[in-house]
């Protein structure tokens, strides 16, 4: 009971700043209603045209590529971590984990290789062109 006590005590004083943050703005806050804050909001656009119209799809190209150089990112460092102390490479190639250094180079590389290819083509196909 000593060890699960402590986080009793979180769960339960943040459950309590929660509701105490939500009550206290609904009474606090104003609340006065209008046609403008009653009308739909959508991705910073007023919805004031047509729902079947045809939407821009740049804003979904910079983000599946900022995603997915976030990604590279994700992958790569811890691998530049591990490159740099003794205990990582090194450690998994003594237990016989890696056959040697090179060929997580390698694996680097070919990986860092996919990704200029994709920004090549993100770049062919114009997704960084801001129209």
């Amino acid at each position: 009971m000593e060890a699960i006590l402590p986080v009793l005590l979180f769960v339960a004083i943040s459950a309590a700043v929660s509701v105490g943050l939500v009550v206290g703005s609904s009474l606090v806050g104003p609340s006065r209603t209008s046609r403008v804050k009653e009308m739909p909001y959508e991705s910073g656009m007023d919805p004031v045209h047509d729902t079947r119209r045809r939407f821009d799809i740049r804003f979904h190209l910079v983000a599946i590529t900022f995603l997915v150089f976030d990604v590279e990112l994700l992958f790569l460092y811890p691998w530049a971590v591990a490159s740099r102390s003794a205990a990582g490479i090194d450690a998994a190639v003594a237990e016989g984990m890696v056959s040697g250094r090179g060929l997580v180079f390698a694996g680097a590389m070919v990986f860092i290789a996919l990704v200029v290819v994709g920004f090549a083509y993100d770049w062919r196909k114009g997704v960084f062109r801001w129209r």
